[in-house]
C-alpha cells in the first residue's frame, strides 16, 4: 500500500503532514505582548511512512515536535521529528516496520526487540533541554533550540521502569519533577511506579504498587499530601496481542478506579476506590486539604476511544458520550477512604491548563476546550467533526462555577491551550492562552493569544502558521529564562 488509509484517522483534518521546517518572523494579525519570551512547544503524531496495518490509528504516528519561540513580538517557528530508534529503523528502510499501536507481535521480523515508543503525546522542558514522551516507553531528550534528538533518557540511569508517564508534573514550591509510570515491568504488568526527583535531577521519592487489573492509567494527579491514579476500564490481554489484538479493549461493566495513597508513604496505605462504569480523562488539577483530596477532571459515561471496542467489537457513539468536568472528592478521614463527585460544567471538555504555579494547591481558574454544539457547525464543507473535534476555548472559575468561551468559527477546531503567566507574581490566572487553530475549510493553522481573564473578548494576536499543524496532543511553555 503506498497510500495513508482512508479513514478518518488519516484524512482531513487528520491527515499526515510528514514536514520538518524552519520559518523566522510569522506574519501576525494584532499584537504580540512584549512579556511573552519562551517557546510554546507540541507534539503531532504524524507518521513518516504509510502503515501497513490498514486499520491504524492516529496514536500510532511518529513524535513530531513543533517549537513557538517568542521574542521582542515576534515568533520563529521550528518543526522536528524525534529520532528515536523506531524513526531511525525506519527511515533506514524507507517504509514502516513497526505494525499495530503496542503490540510488538505485529512488527516486521527485522525490528524484533527494538524501542518501540514514538514519543508522540507530551513535549515538556526539563533540566535545560526538552523531554519528549509517549506512556510505552522512556522519553527521548531533545536539544531545547535546535531540537536535535540528543537520545533515550532514563534519568542518568535512575529510572528502573520500562516505561514513564506522558503527564509528569512539577511541584511549584519544591521544584520536584514527579511521575509514573503504568506497565512499568512490561506489556500487562500490574505494576505502577510514583517517582520524584530535586531540581538537581537526583530520584528522591520511588514507590512500587499494582493496579487491580492491567489497564490504562494516562495520568495521573500529585496534590501537596497525596498522589491519585485514575485506572480507566481498558485492559491489556497479553494473549490477545499475541493474537495480534488491539493493546487495550474497552470494559463497559468494570467501574472506574481511583488508587489513592500518601506521596510521602510506601505504597501500603493505597486504596483503590471505585466509582461507576466511564472514562477519566486528563486531570485539569487537585488539592487536599490535609484529609480530602479534590481532583478535578473530565470524565465521560462510555468509552472516548471508538478504535478500542469492547470485546463484542462495540463502541460508545460518540454524539452520545457526555463528558463534563467533574469534581472527585476522596475523604480519606476514616480507614476506608470514600468518593464522591460532583460536575462542574454542562458541556463535554477536555485538554484542560491551568496556572501552574498553583499544581498540586487550591486553585480557581481552568482553561479547557469544549464542544458546543449550539454553535454552527459547516459539515458540508469540512465533513463530519474529527474525533478530536472541540471548537471552543473556555475559561471556568471553579469556584463560583461560572465561565467565558470563544469560539473560532464554523469551519475550525481548536487544540490543547497552554497558559502563560504575565509574571513570576502576577495573580492567579493574569497571563496568556497560546492555542492552535485547525482552519479546516482552508486546510491551514493559526496560532491565537487570548488575555486568559478575557477569553470572550477573542485573540489580541493571531499569528499564521506556514504549514498546517496536524491535530496535537499536548505541549508546554517553556520560559526563556528557565
Amino acid at each position: 500500500m503506498s497510500q495513508f488509509p482512508q479513514t478518518p484517522d488519516f484524512t482531513g483534518a487528520l491527515a499526515p503532514v510528514r514536514v520538518e521546517a524552519d520559518s523566522t518572523a510569522l506574519e501576525v494579525d494584532g499584537q504580540i505582548p512584549a512579556e511573552l519570551n519562551g517557546k510554546f512547544v507540541r507534539v503531532q503524531p504524524d507518521p513518516q511512512f504509510v502503515p501497513f496495518i490498514e486499520d491504524d490509528i492516529f496514536f500510532n504516528g511518529d513524535g513530531s515536535v513543533t517549537a513557538l519561540t517568542f521574542r521582542n513580538g515576534q515568533v520563529d517557528l521550528r518543526q522536528r521529528f524525534v529520532r528515536t530508534e523506531r524513526f531511525l529503523a525506519e527511515r533506514e528502510a524507507r517504509r514502516a516496520l513497526f505494525g499495530r499501536y503496542r503490540n510488538r507481535y505485529t512488527d516486521d521480523a527485522s525490528v524484533a526487540g527494538k524501542d518501540r515508543t514514538v514519543a508522540n503525546t507530551t513535549v515538556i522542558g526539563y533540566q535545560g533541554a526538552l523531554l519528549a514522551l509517549k506512556e510505552d516507553g522512556l522519553p527521548y531528550r531533545l536539544d531545547r533550540d535546535t531540537l536535535e534528538t540528543l537520545g533515550r533518557f532514563d534519568f542518568d540511569g535512575q529510572l528502573t521502569s520500562e516505561t514513564f508517564t506522558a503527564h509528569p508534573k512539577y511541584d511549584p514550591d519544591t521544584g520536584h519533577f514527579c511521575g509514573f509510570a503504568f506497565e512499568a515491568r512490561g506489556d500487562g504488568s500490574r505494576d505502577i511506579v510514583f517517582v520524584e526527583f530535586d531540581t538537581s535531577g537526583r530520584k528522591v521519592t520511588e514507590i512500587w504498587v499494582e493496579a487491580p487489573f492491567p489497564g490504562m492509567i494516562h495520568d495521573f494527579c500529585v496534590t501537596e499530601r497525596f498522589v491519585v491514579f485514575p485506572l480507566i476500564p481498558l485492559s491489556v490481554d497479553v494473549q490477545r496481542l499475541r493474537r495480534g489484538g488491539a493493546h487495550f479493549q474497552w470494559e463497559p461493566e468494570q467501574a472506574m478506579l481511583f488508587g489513592v495513597m500518601r506521596r510521602d508513604g510506601d505504597g501500603k496505605d493505597l486504596q483503590w476506590l471505585a466509582g461507576p462504569p466511564g472514562f477519566q480523562g486528563h486531570v485539569v488539577n487537585g488539592f487536599d486539604d490535609r484529609n480530602r483530596i479534590y481532583v478535578d477532571l473530565p470524565t465521560a459515561d462510555g468509552n472516548v476511544f471508538p478504535f478500542f471496542p469492547d470485546r463484542n467489537g462495540q463502541t460508545t457513539p460518540l454524539e452520545t458520550l457526555r463528558a463534563p468536568v467533574t469534581r472527585w472528592t476522596f475523604d480519606m478521614s476514616g480507614k476506608e477512604g470514600r468518593l464522591s463527585a460532583e460536575p462542574l460544567t454542562a458541556q463535554n471538555m477536555e485538554f484542560g491548563k491551568f496556572d501552574e504555579r498553583y499544581a498540586g494547591r487550591p486553585y480557581r481558574y481552568g482553561f479547557l476546550l469544549g464542544q458546543d454544539w449550539s454553535k454552527p457547525y459547516h459539515a458540508d464543507r469540512v465533513g463530519p467533526p474529527h474525533p478530536f473535534f472541540f471548537n471552543t476555548l473556555v475559561q471556568i472559575d471553579v469556584t463560583t462555577r461560572e465561565q467565558q468561551s470563544w469560539w473560532p468559527g464554523p469551519t475550525d477546531s481548536m487544540q490543547e491551550p497552554v497558559f502563560v503567566p504575565r509574571s513570576a507574581s502576577s495573580a492567579e490566572g493574569d497571563g496568556w492562552l497560546l492555542a492552535i487553530v485547525n482552519r479546516m475549510a482552508e486546510n491551514s493553522s493559526d496560532i491565537v493569544v487570548l488575555d486568559a481573564m478575557r477569553v470572550a473578548e477573542g485573540p489580541i494576536a493571531t499569528i499564521r502558521s506556514p504549514l498546517r499543524l496536524r491535530m496535537g496532543l499536548h505541549g508546554n511553555w517553556v520560559p526563556a529564562a528557565r
